[in-house]
């Protein structure tokens, strides 16, 4: 008895793998990433983690950056980041 079936699994779309889990997907990899975030007052680029759990403030202009939540760190508005490759 055969089943047929619509999905490929062993080639799946990216937005299926990007929405499953992290340890069941094709090949498992972490949501985590660091990102360069670029200060609104001066222009500063800092290294962040996306999951941070403490305050990342500017070390120039001491500005706050991002403020930890219950799992990725909230951006303060204004700032805008880039993730490292």
């Amino acid at each position: 008895m055969a089943l047929h079936s619509d999905v490929d699994l062993l080639n799946p779309p990216a937005s299926v793998e990007k929405n499953s889990h992290k340890l069941k997907r094709l090949v498992q990899s972490p949501n985590s990433f660091f990102m360069d975030v670029k200060c609104q007052g001066c222009f500063n680029i800092t290294t962040v983690f996306s999951h941070s759990q403490s305050v990342v403030v500017c070390g120039t202009c001491a500005a706050v950056l991002c403020q930890p939540t219950g799992g990725r760190a909230r951006l303060t508005e204004g700032c805008s980041f880039r993730k490292k490759q």
